[in-house]
């Protein structure tokens, strides 16, 4: 059975920093996209940031140049460093593996597993 287990999540004040984790048991190969989404209330889930097979990485607008992915295959753990918080930033936030459709386009759209979240607060 595949799990996906998130943690590192928590409240800061704006400008702070937050590292999350996402460890990966039950699956077999060690190398498979990954990647972070997050889910306001009221909002619609958004991707944030993800590592494709390749290691390639890409990210939201809003993520860019404060937030960094990386994947230890070793470890199958994906990790995001957030820097520079801003309370736009609160949010659910779930990790996903092993890409199952991809747009030429868009990249990666379904995953086939998912974790169960955890939140991030960000205070002004």
């Amino acid at each position: 059975q595949v799990q996906l287990v998130e943690s590192g999540g928590g409240s800061v004040q704006a400008g702070g920093s937050l590292r999350l984790s996402c460890a990966v048991s039950g699956y077999g190969p060690t190398n498979y996209a990954m990647a972070w989404f997050r889910q306001a209330p009221g909002k619609e889930r958004e991707g944030v940031a993800g590592v494709d097979i390749n290691g390639r990485t890409t990210y939201t607008d809003s993520a860019k140049g404060r937030f960094t992915v990386s994947k230890d295959n070793a470890k199958n753990t994906l990790y995001l460093q957030m820097n520079s918080l801003e309370p736009e930033d609160t949010a659910m936030y779930y990790c996903a593996a092993v890409c199952e459709a991809r747009d030429s386009n868009r990249g990666c759209i379904r995953f086939a597993y998912w974790g169960q979240g955890t939140q991030v607060t960000v205070s002004s």
